[in-house]
């Protein structure tokens, strides 16, 4: 048995679509679960109980844990430590193993490329979260109580993508005919993770034992485009001349007033005002995948919302 703890996000969705080429036991336990296979098992569980986690994690062999909660830092800070005790609690009870599908929040602002061994250097009180539920997971693989890894993404972007950024902002404007928008800058390189390609490759690196006991960061393509380039690959697959708004931070602060998802984007602005650069060179050596391109991707996410 393999389970998915949160997998109604887009992440616990394409990681289901994956897992079928390595087990035929597949469990899925949300809030409200969705079968993404016909015979996937289907729980629902709250993962701040304690006891509904160990009851989800009965019988598993590996626990993927990709669940995502609401853009808040006050939720965070309240539900993520508390949902990574009782979830390697579960998992410590059950020896079941466990990857944890994470974000680059912890590196805080990197000058360069983010490496597997980038320090965690936090600047937003998200961050701060991160680094915690990290170290939570990685002081339990070092005294050999837990069988685990860590797997981050850069910013996401794909098919059916709901809440990410460039989503909403370039692809779903362009769609119903406004400007594209790109906060602060759309003069730096900016990484991102193509959702499907982030689902396969964790399924693969939890099925694959010596990639245990590590941080690794998922497959993204090299040739990293600045919001400008993104923007115009959009537009030419909407068959659209792209039209850009830049959200300066006053503009974006003045947002914030009257949105709270907006105000909690304002700390994480870092990520926006210089290059983002995502490696994962590390997987790259260590596997035969191919990167889907920005173009690829680009087009592929297109076609989905037409």
């Amino acid at each position: 048995m393999q389970t998915i703890l949160g997998s109604t996000g887009i992440i616990g969705t394409e990681l289901a679509k994956n897992l079928g080429q390595f087990t035929e036991k597949i469990r899925l336990v949300s809030r409200d679960p969705k079968l993404v296979n016909p015979k996937d098992e289907l729980i629902t569980a709250d993962l701040t109980d304690g006891r509904q986690v160990v009851n989800a994690v009965k019988d598993s062999e590996v626990v993927y844990l990709t669940a995502g909660l609401k853009y808040d830092h006050k939720v965070w800070q309240n539900q993520w430590p508390l949902i990574m005790q009782n979830v390697l609690d579960a998992c410590r009870k059950h020896h079941s193993k466990l990857v944890f599908f994470d974000n680059v929040y912890a590196y805080g602002h990197v000058e360069g490329w983010m490496t597997e061994e980038t320090p965690y250097r936090a600047l937003s009180r998200k961050g701060l979260v991160r680094v915690e539920i990290a170290d939570m997971i990685m002081e339990q693989i070092k005294q050999g109580n837990l069988t685990g890894m860590i797997v981050r993404a850069a910013d996401f972007y794909g098919p059916n993508v709901k809440n990410s950024f460039v989503n909403m902002m370039v692809f779903e404007n362009l769609k119903n005919g406004k400007k594209a928008q790109w906060m602060i800058s759309d003069k730096f390189k900016h990484s991102f993770t193509y959702t499907p390609d982030a689902g396969k490759a964790t399924a693969l690196l939890g099925n694959t034992p010596s990639a245990y006991s590590q941080v690794w960061h998922l497959p993204s393509d090299k040739i990293v485009l600045t919001g400008r380039e993104f923007i115009n690959l959009a537009a030419s697959a909407f068959n659209l001349a792209p039209k850009t708004m830049i959200l300066s931070k006053w503009m974006i602060r003045m947002a914030g007033l009257t949105n709270g998802i907006i105000k909690e984007t304002m700390e994480m602005l870092y990520q926006n005002d210089s290059a983002y650069l995502f490696d994962s060179t590390k997987f790259d050596k260590a596997f035969s995948f191919r990167s889907t391109t920005y173009e690829e991707g680009i087009m592929a996410t297109v076609a989905s919302m037409k």
